[in-house]
């Protein structure tokens, strides 16, 4: 089983994953898997408070995966080693707790997730730079000639397509442009060229169905597969 959420920013909106308001887990095992898209905020200072709740995540009955947001200390998510998982790059942040990095085409029991984390802080001016707010939140040149190359490698035809933020032209359709960058534009080329089944993002703190091919996720915890 794979189920899908939003953001959620380290303690703040973890609950959505206790068994009280996720009580499916109770059927899951850890070869199950639940993916956050984005901002999950559960590495960014190692206090003791979070590393309570990231103990709390890893003691769940799945294995947690993410894709990183705009909120995230890259600082010190960077610092995990690089691993390989399911024929991709990822982070180990705990043994069941899985960082899948940018540009990553990764292969889960026959389904095909391409990840590409990352987005704009509409807020950066308010916080300080490798304190609060890092300029990796927006994927690197080698990030996106790595997605590129990855994608090729499987003719540009996956299951899902896992991110925090959106392309532009679904940021019109939603009638919300909260940003333009590389990013969304990259995604915009994304759109036209890659054939996939499903595309799910975060970052606009919202539930909504998009279109029949994009969902935005914050609070509800849906099943994929």
């Amino acid at each position: 089983m794979i189920y899908i959420t939003g953001d959620t920013h380290g303690s703040h909106d973890i609950h959505k994953l206790s068994a009280t308001n996720f009580p499916e887990q109770k059927q899951m095992t850890k070869r199950d898997f639940v993916i956050i898209c984005g901002d999950f905020g559960g590495v960014w200072d190692n206090s003791k408070e979070e590393l309570y709740w990231r103990k709390w995540l890893n003691d769940r009955n799945f294995t947690t995966l993410f894709v990183c947001g705009n909120h995230e200390n890259f600082d010190l998510l960077n610092s995990y080693e690089v691993k390989n998982f399911a024929g991709g790059k990822v982070h180990f942040i705990m043994e069941d707790i899985i960082h899948l990095m940018r540009g990553q085409v990764f292969d889960i029991n026959g389904i095909k997730l391409f990840t590409m984390g990352g987005a704009t802080s509409i807020d950066k001016q308010y916080r300080r730079e490798n304190i609060s707010w890092w300029k990796e939140e927006l994927p690197s040149t080698q990030e996106y000639n790595e997605a590129l190359d990855n994608l090729a490698r499987y003719k540009w035809n996956v299951d899902y397509v896992i991110t925090h933020t959106a392309s532009m032209d679904i940021m019109k359709e939603m009638d919300y442009i909260k940003e333009n960058n590389s990013l969304n534009g990259f995604f915009d080329m994304l759109e036209d060229e890659l054939q996939y089944r499903h595309w799910y993002f975060g970052h606009f703190h919202n539930d909504k169905e998009v279109d029949y091919k994009h969902t935005l996720l914050y609070q509800k915890v849906i099943r994929i597969v």
